[in-house]
């Protein structure tokens, strides 16, 4: 059976990234305990673009809009599957409502308008 995979990039100011960190580490204790089959968050090192031949790749910073004082994360969680994606997700969905539901004034360490996600079927593995 093929694995499913929850990929996101997320635009973090420099001066947050620490809160973002300890907000990862709570996200990855509530996947896992939930059933996610592995979970990553990693922070851009080298996002130079790339020459391709005649051609040169786009950068993750130039795709996210992130600015100089911005960091580029990219997350993903795996599952075994679509169906068992859904199904994590509502565990941790109610999780994470029920632990922040009196926290009405939470500020995101993260811009929500520059995060993108998409679930990925896994076409080739190694």
């Amino acid at each position: 059976m093929s694995k499913y995979i929850d990929g996101f990039v997320l635009v973090v100011p420099k001066g947050k990234a620490e809160e973002y960190r300890k907000m990862a580490e709570e996200g990855r204790d509530s996947w896992m305990k939930n059933g996610a089959l592995e979970y990553f968050e990693c922070k851009g090192h080298d996002l130079k673009q790339q020459e391709m031949g005649p051609e040169k790749s786009r950068s993750f910073s130039e795709m996210s809009g992130a600015k100089d004082n911005d960091d580029v994360w990219f997350s993903f969680i795996m599952f075994q599957s679509k169906k068992h994606r859904d199904e994590v997700n509502k565990k941790v969905m109610e999780e994470m409502n029920e632990a922040y539901k009196e926290q009405s004034d939470f500020i995101s360490p993260f811009k929500m308008n520059q995060m993108a996600y998409g679930g990925f079927e896994v076409v080739v593995e190694g």
